[in-house]
């Protein structure tokens, strides 16, 4: 794919949710499609009609099995963070629909317990989860995720440990 042919594709509408405890740590999840490497926060993208919200809460679930009555909101990134597909993956994820993700990043509060995360879902995405702090977390996403990190941990960081 050419660059003009990449810059002609839109980019997918997402959401992207930074799960914390009470102790400011983050929700990370091991990609069930990436055994041994890519950590990252549960995302993925808004339906038609669904407000980015409720395709955070959606995702939540379906990644984590947490249901909103076990989250508290507490803040959304002020605007949308982008980023493009390396070229190795451009025309291969998406059905090659997308150059990347366009998200809204929202930051909610776990008030549960951690035996009420189920990553063992109808879809799994993630083959196990622990709870690590944002220097972590940006140690251990994808490169080409790495920059979308940045923008949402430093909105977030008044709120995590």
């Amino acid at each position: 794919m050419t660059e003009d042919e990449r810059d002609a594709l839109p980019y997918r509408p997402c959401v992207g949710v930074m799960l914390m405890n009470p102790a400011g740590l983050i929700f990370a999840g091991q990609r069930i499609d990436n055994p041994g490497a890519a950590w990252q926060m549960p995302q993925g993208g808004i339906d038609d009609g669904e407000k980015p919200r409720a395709a955070a809460l959606r995702e939540l679930w379906e990644e984590t099995g947490v249901t909103g009555d076990l989250v508290e909101f507490v803040e959304k990134t002020p605007g949308w963070v982008s980023y493009d597909l390396p070229p190795e993956l451009l025309g291969k994820v998406w059905k090659g629909k997308y150059r990347g993700q366009r998200q809204k990043w929202f930051l909610f509060r776990f008030l549960g317990q951690d035996d009420q995360i189920r990553i063992e879902t109808e879809h799994p995405e993630f083959a196990c989860w622990r709870w690590i702090d944002a220097d972590e977390m940006l140690a251990s996403i994808v490169p080409f995720k790495r920059a979308v990190y940045q923008e949402v941990i430093a909105a977030f960081r008044p709120h995590l440990a």
